[in-house]
């Protein structure tokens, strides 16, 4: 079973510490020293919020992860419970931000070196002048795989909202459940019949 990071509505605030600490967990500098035009707000999650509820929203990392499922040249990939975008292959075909049923997938310029990469041989039409295309590629949580402590946007959370839902922790909640229904089926047995 794969791993996933889960939200508590009832904690989140809507501060949006999450989205700042998925920033600089996948930035190389410091993002509050850059100068502004070498700064890039691409946070992996987002917070929504609406009349009834606050909280952020992020890759579920599925089993059946339907981005992958949809994915063209199997960009997409699950490796060790988590599903991962190779940010190398991915041709920014959008297939899988619309396959995505959570709505955790965005398109992205890619950065290098802190600069935007061009695609070769295709250009925007800006104002009447051609100008080189950016490269878009997909975007989504990736549980802040190769950062140290896991993913940010937890350990950051001023209300511990958001949490990691690993597969024990699962299992534990089934089994729980399984034995409450257990118990009110026994005392439903034991409520005498009343003439029914």
């Amino acid at each position: 079973m794969n791993r996933f990071v889960l939200a508590d509505p009832d904690q989140c605030i809507g501060c949006r510490t999450c989205e700042i600490a998925c920033v600089i967990a996948h930035s190389a500098g410091n993002p509050f020293i850059s100068p502004d035009d070498e700064f890039h707000f691409h946070p992996r999650l987002k917070v929504i919020k609406s009349i009834g509820v606050t909280a952020p929203v992020q890759c579920r990392h599925c089993e059946d992860a339907p981005c992958a499922n949809a994915c063209p040249n199997g960009s997409i990939t699950n490796a060790d419970g988590c599903i991962l975008i190779n940010s190398e292959s991915c041709i920014g075909c959008k297939t899988c931000m619309i396959a995505c049923p959570y709505g955790a997938i965005t398109m992205v310029p890619e950065y290098r070196d802190g600069r935007p990469v061009v695609q070769d041989g295709l250009y925007s039409n800006v104002s009447g002048r051609l100008q080189p295309k950016e490269r878009m590629i997909a975007s989504k949580c990736d549980l802040c795989e190769g950062v140290e402590g896991g993913p940010a946007c937890i350990g950051k959370c001023p209300t511990r909202a958001l949490k990691l839902v690993e597969p024990d922790l699962v299992h534990a909640r089934v089994e729980e459940k399984r034995a409450a229904s257990a118990r009110q089926l026994l005392h439903m047995t034991r409520i005498p019949a009343t003439g029914l």
